[in-house]
């Protein structure tokens, strides 16, 4: 099964976007094991949206595109990872230990886990 962990941040909060070198040490020796544990498909991390950000709203059949900086900064999907897991059980568990990279850090971080359509 394959899931999508997608995690929010709030684009006000000077240093969310702009992780420290000390964050990124964490992060990427939780990446690793991820990687070493033979789930992990694809992650990244996503720029501010004041950086060449967009987005396309349809209402009615009109399309609008806005351009960043968004207004609501709240809950901006700031990265995502893909897991090969069996389980939802197993991938909010790695969820879970995602976040505790950001507790570390102090940060507040909100995380999707969604699985991915397969047909």
């Amino acid at each position: 099964m394959r899931y999508m962990v997608m995690h929010k941040l709030d684009e006000d909060v000077p240093g969310n976007f702009d992780p420290s070198p000390e964050f990124m040490k964490t992060m990427g020796a939780f990446m690793e094991e991820v990687v070493q544990a033979g789930v992990l498909l694809a992650a990244e991390g996503l720029c501010a949206s004041k950086e060449e950000a967009a987005r396309i709203t349809v209402s009615n059949g009109k399309k609008t595109v806005t351009d960043g900086p968004f207004t609501e900064t709240k809950e901006l999907i700031a990265g995502f990872a893909l897991l090969d897991v069996r389980s939802r059980d197993e991938a909010v568990e790695w969820g879970k230990r995602f976040t505790d990279v950001f507790v570390q850090h102090g940060i507040d971080v909100e995380v999707d886990v969604r699985r991915v359509y397969e047909g």
